[in-house]
């Protein structure tokens, strides 16, 4: 296996965090759409890394960036986030990063998934997440989650 670290966010993160978002099978499995440059760097440099609440690290495998974890409160509930460039999928590195990223956040911690993108489920269920319902945004479905502060890792 290769070194799966998590680090700060700098802003020459950000260029390969746009890059990555721009991948369209990742938008496609995610179903979420892919923003221009300005509007994904507004987003990142105000929204997330402007959040005093917010928990955000940027993924390197061998010094790499290949992705990043965020979470973030909303309605009174923390919630995480990741995305990780295509070729970096099914390797271990979203499992890795998310175990390590989790040792740092509090319980309960809630996820949500697009009900079609079944690798990210079984990644968050791999790190002790249960399905705990079903939430609607128009026509698409995604899948709810929770992390309980007695959730075990499955391993």
């Amino acid at each position: 296996m290769t070194a799966v670290l998590l680090r700060d966010v700098d802003d020459a993160d950000l260029e390969v965090f746009y890059e990555q978002q721009l991948e369209e099978e990742a938008v496609r499995r995610a179903q979420f759409p892919a923003r221009d440059r300005d509007r994904f760097l507004t987003h990142w440099r105000t929204k997330v890394l402007g959040n005093p609440t917010g928990h955000f690290q940027t993924v390197t495998v061998d010094g790499e960036v290949a992705g990043n974890i965020v979470a973030w409160w909303q309605d009174d509930k923390r919630y995480i986030g990741y995305w990780f460039g295509q070729r970096f999928w099914g390797r271990g590195v979203g499992t890795a990063a998310l175990r390590q990223f989790l040792q740092r956040e509090v319980r309960p911690l809630y996820a949500d998934s697009f009900v079609g993108n079944t690798a990210s489920i079984r990644l968050l269920e791999r790190c002790g997440f249960r399905q705990v319902g079903r939430d609607r945004d128009g026509d698409l479905e995604f899948v709810a989650l929770r992390l309980d502060e007695d959730a075990a890792d499955e391993g």
